[in-house]
């Protein structure tokens, strides 16, 4: 009977919509109990989405105990509560809401991302990465087999394979030695564990195998197959036996924390410990997925849409963050890339002291694979919650696990002196959700929705220029000109207007260049 209940599946849909058709009734319906439906199948062709969600409700109420819901959304005014000294808020989510800790590797899956799992020994990272490769069609054994476990020692034969001693004694060119390959580079769920323990030139090795889905030995190179990578790690600040290289850390999509056991759950514990049941034993067949259904399911996640408003405001919010106006005279070489690579501390220009500015939080700017990673995300998440568009709360929750380590905090920053902000220097979490707030406020406040002259520059530009006559083009110059004469009323250059100069100045080079060749057209008639 334990072992029936740890397998079983809702019979209701996991996140039913207003409108639905109620199931037709069934007389077993009247015999089935807490227990009594273990024994009955879920509909054997689930939507993806509904089968994602079955999988998650199974790991969080039968497989691990995560019983918490920090990615909370809501459809009605919530119940909050303010508790302790630091009168910390608590919110009652009035929609369905769900553990990071399930839910992001559950999306990594279906997304073919790349996911650190942090957190101390024991809190179950290994035994949640296992879990989505029973998911994905492997068996426990082939599990166990496929974790790489960093080591002090790890080579790159360890990691990728060896090559046959017989083809060493025979070849007489490096084409002809053949490579005993490691299984795990075959597989589509990847798991390293304790990455940041591995050699750091084991780690290049893995790196290309993470990034270009091959590997290389002898010369000879093995294709990989599009595969969702979990990586494990005691800490987030990339130490370890080894540092970890940053083009590797870079590579990583989405990093979860492993949250503390809830002691109220401890019972759960003693039936686990009288049963002798483990939660890879009892994956329900209902909930596995096939190759096919993976790939499928990825191809869903990208045709879900993201409305241009809400493009529009997580534009405004990436363009926070490069701008390091004191680094450069150069227009474009304003950034922090630019400090950075020039191997100067920002220090030495000064600390900059203006609470409104964000980008004074951060010590870098968002890369494009960081960004792109967000939109992969949000549509996941949209997607998940069985919805055809990203919603704003869709991308409100999930930036802050996607950019936990891409944007790198200024610890130093006038915003953390703050009493009540410098909890932000370990809530990583928190501290960008903040950001992403402050940033629609300063979004509704601009009025951007509404008010956007870029953006509907940029919009007209996008029509074409074909056929445009040279009194047009000299309109649209003068209104570009006009716009960076408003912004340079301006006392401060903040990260979005940065970015508003460097786009006028695109498109008054188009049009410069299209004028010059409508010009020299005219002449050689």
């Amino acid at each position: 009977m334990k072992q029936n209940r740890h397998s079983q599946l809702s019979r209701a849909p996991t996140n039913p919509k207003r409108g639905s058709a109620p199931a037709p009734f069934d007389v077993a319906d009247l015999y089935r109990g807490s227990l009594g439906d273990a024994g009955v199948e879920a509909p054997a062709t689930l939507p993806l989405d509904e089968k994602l969600r079955q999988a998650y409700f199974w790991i969080v109420n039968h497989a691990i105990i995560s019983p918490f819901y920090d990615i909370e959304l809501l459809d009605a005014p919530p119940p909050t509560f303010h508790v302790g000294e630091q009168k910390i808020r608590v919110v009652l989510p009035t929609a369905q809401s769900y553990s990071s800790y399930v839910l992001l590797p559950l999306l990594n899956l279906a997304v073919r991302r790349r996911c650190l799992l942090v957190g101390g020994p024991g809190r179950g990272k290994t035994v949640i990465a296992t879990l989505i490769g029973l998911l994905a069609g492997y068996t426990n054994r082939e599990m166990k087999q496929g974790i790489q476990h960093g080591q002090p020692q790890m080579t790159i034969a360890d990691l990728l394979g060896n090559p046959l001693p017989s083809s060493l004694v025979s070849a007489t060119s490096m084409d002809e030695i053949r490579i005993a390959w490691r299984k795990w580079l075959g597989m589509r769920v990847k798991v390293i564990d304790e990455y940041n323990r591995i050699p750091t030139r084991t780690q290049s090795a893995l790196l290309t195998v993470m990034a270009d889905e091959y590997a290389e030995l002898y010369d000879q190179v093995y294709e990989c197959p599009p595969a969702a990578w979990y990586l494990t790690a005691n800490d987030d600040a990339g130490g370890g036996t080894y540092q970890v290289i940053e083009a590797l850390r870079d590579r990583i999509d989405v990093v979860v924390k492993a949250l503390h056991f809830n002691t109220r759950f401890l019972g759960e514990l003693l039936e686990r410990v009288e049963s002798g049941l483990r939660p890879e034993d009892a994956v329900p067949p209902e909930i596995v997925f096939t190759p096919e259904e993976l790939d499928r399911m990825e191809k869903e996640i990208r045709a879900v849409t993201l409305p241009a408003p809400l493009l529009r405001r997580m534009e405004f919010f990436a363009a926070q963050f490069e701008l390091f106006e004191p680094g450069g005279r150069t227009l474009e070489y304003l950034t922090k890339d630019t400090v950075k690579l020039a191997s100067l501390s920002f220090e030495s220009f000064g600390r900059r002291a203006d609470l409104e500015d964000l980008g004074a939080q951060t010590r870098n700017g968002l890369s494009v694979r960081a960004l792109m990673t967000c939109l992969v995300f949000a549509k996941a998440l949209a997607w998940f919650r069985g919805n055809a568009e990203v919603s704003f709360d869709d991308v409100r929750q999930i930036l802050p696990f996607v950019l936990h380590d891409k944007l790198v905090q200024e610890k130093n920053a006038a915003f953390f002196d703050a009493a009540e902000n410098a909890p932000y220097r370990s809530d990583l979490v928190g501290w960008i959700r903040v950001l992403f707030d402050r940033a629609c406020q300063e979004y509704d406040r601009l009025g951007r929705d509404t008010s956007d002259p870029v953006r509907a520059a940029m919009d007209l530009f996008d029509e074409g220029l074909e056929g445009l006559p040279e009194a047009t083009v000299d309109a649209r110059l003068a209104s570009l000109e006009q716009h960076l004469r408003s912004i340079e009323k301006g006392a401060k250059l903040y990260g979005h207007l940065y970015d508003d100069v460097l786009a006028v100045k695109y498109l008054h080079q188009r049009y410069t260049n299209y004028r010059a060749w409508l010009r020299a057209r005219a002449g050689s008639t």
